[in-house]
């Protein structure tokens, strides 16, 4: 395998994972809260956050530089629509990601205090309403990355600000 084979075959792992976990978390979180089984709530908020953590933030740690290393192996500059957008992207996931774990933590903390789904506090329903109203955007964006970086679209596009 060369270098760039490694780089790559990583980079596409962390995307993986990020897609990966955020589409399945999103989807046992959401599918147990709607079930009203506060031990399937309780459960499934304790796992997403140990998923976060186990899958999700190393792969975001790992794909800026993946990517940049991506980038000089390909000669692809760093003035190119393709790259502004893929940052800016990038960052309104981050915005969007890092207060979901602030939220799933409290989901957690508030799931596992309560007896029943009955019992769960109002904070709790409207922490559910955030993290769904943040997971939308950051997940479509992580998608609207992916497919930019599958067919590279503007990638040969110039800004000429940065130049």
């Amino acid at each position: 395998m060369t270098y760039y084979e490694a780089i790559k075959t990583v980079h596409i792992l962390g995307t993986v994972l990020i897609f990966g976990t955020g589409l399945g978390t999103a989807f046992f979180l959401l599918m147990a809260y709607r079930s009203h089984d506060i031990d399937a709530i309780r459960v499934t908020a304790r796992h997403v956050v140990i998923a976060d953590w186990l899958f999700t933030a190393p792969a975001v740690v790992l794909q800026p530089i993946t990517g940049a290393l991506l980038m000089e192996q390909l000669g692809r500059p760093y003035n190119s629509v393709w790259f502004e957008a893929v940052a800016l992207l990038y960052m309104l996931t981050g915005a969007c990601w890092i207060p979901v774990v602030f939220v799933q933590y409290r989901l957690r903390d508030l799931a596992r205090a309560a007896t029943s789904y009955d019992a769960l506090p109002l904070t709790f329903h409207r922490l559910m309403r955030r993290w769904i109203a943040l997971g939308v955007p950051a997940f479509t964006a992580v998608l609207v990355i992916l497919i930019l970086m599958v067919t590279s679209i503007g990638t040969t596009t110039s800004l000429g600000r940065f130049g």
